[in-house]
C-alpha cells in the first residue's frame, strides 16, 4: 500500500496493488491542467484507490475528471468518468520514488 496527500494534508490517498502503467503525459490538456510541461502519473484501478477528505472535480474532457483539493489546489489526478482507472499524480506520494515512469506519451 502506497499513500500520499495534497500539499495541505486535508486530502489523503492510498493505493493498493501495482499500477497498470506509470507514464509522463505531455498532451496539451495535461500541460494546461498541471501548469507544467507534463503530468507524471501512475494509473490504478479506481477500486484500488481510497481517498479521505473533501475533493472537488472538474471535467477536462468528455472522458476525464480532474480531482483536486479545494483548500490548497493540489491536483491529485485524473479519474476516468466510466469508473475504470485513475491516474494519480506521482508528486503526491509520500515516497517520492514509489513509482518509476516507464515511458513518455504525447511528446
Amino acid at each position: 500500500m502506497k499513500s500520499g496527500s495534497c500539499r495541505c494534508g486535508r486530502v489523503k490517498i492510498s493505493v493498493a496493488g501495482d499500477p497498470e502503467n506509470v507514464r509522463i503525459c505531455h498532451c496539451r490538456l495535461c500541460q494546461k491542467t498541471m501548469g507544467s510541461p507534463f503530468f507524471a502519473r501512475a494509473l490504478f484501478l479506481q477500486s484500488n484507490i481510497h481517498v479521505t477528505g473533501d475533493v472537488k472535480k472538474h471535467a477536462s474532457s468528455d472522458s476525464l475528471e480532474r480531482v483536486f483539493c479545494p483548500t490548497c489546489g493540489t491536483t491529485l489526478g485524473a479519474w476516468r468518468k466510466n469508473g475504470t482507472f485513475a491516474g494519480i499524480a506521482l508528486a503526491i506520494f509520500d515516497d517520492r520514488n514509489a513509482f518509476e515512469p516507464t515511458e513518455h506519451i504525447w511528446v
